[in-house]
């Protein structure tokens, strides 16, 4: 198998909690990704054997949808808001520091696994502006200097 967390047994644990009909595929992908934190392509190939339809419509409605990813996130996910308060309120500013100290661009994730880097359109915390979301965690009003020391923290936690 191409992922080392790939466990057939496992996958099929969680298929038998859907009907095997086309209409349980969204439901199925989310719950793998859920799982896997991305689709590894045999979690592809088994959910396209589980419910009788080519392995070609499970990757095509996969990459349909901006929210399944295809390679493994890292262990910290940083969403970086681009949303208008904090585009005014210097978010270039903020993504440009965190690529910096963390060695990778928006979209990536570090080689050591640690960290994945996202731009996202608003988190919802205008108020704060500009935000970070780091594991579903909010850290607002933030400079260079402040946004060195919540990825820091991060960093020193493992």
């Amino acid at each position: 198998m191409e992922d080392e967390n790939f466990n057939e047994d496992s996958l099929n644990e969680l298929l038998n909690d859907y009907p095997p009909e086309k209409s349980s595929l969204i439901p199925i992908l989310q719950a793998s990704q859920d799982k896997y934190g991305y689709l590894p392509r045999p979690v592809m190939k088994t959910i396209a054997k589980y419910l009788s339809i080519p392995v070609s419509t499970v990757h095509g409605v996969s990459t349909f949808y901006a929210q399944f990813r295809f390679e493994p996130i890292g262990k910290h996910v940083v969403k970086v808001c681009h949303g208008t308060a904090c585009h005014v309120k210097g978010a270039d500013k903020i993504n440009e520091t965190i690529e910096s100290k963390i060695g990778v661009k928006s979209g990536e994730t570090t080689e050591d696994g640690l960290f994945t880097l996202e731009r996202v359109a608003c988190i919802g915390c205008c108020s704060l502006a500009p935000v970070i979301m780091v594991d579903g965690t909010a850290h607002g009003n933030l400079d260079r200097k402040k946004v060195k020391k919540v990825i820091q923290s991060y960093r020193e936690g493992e």
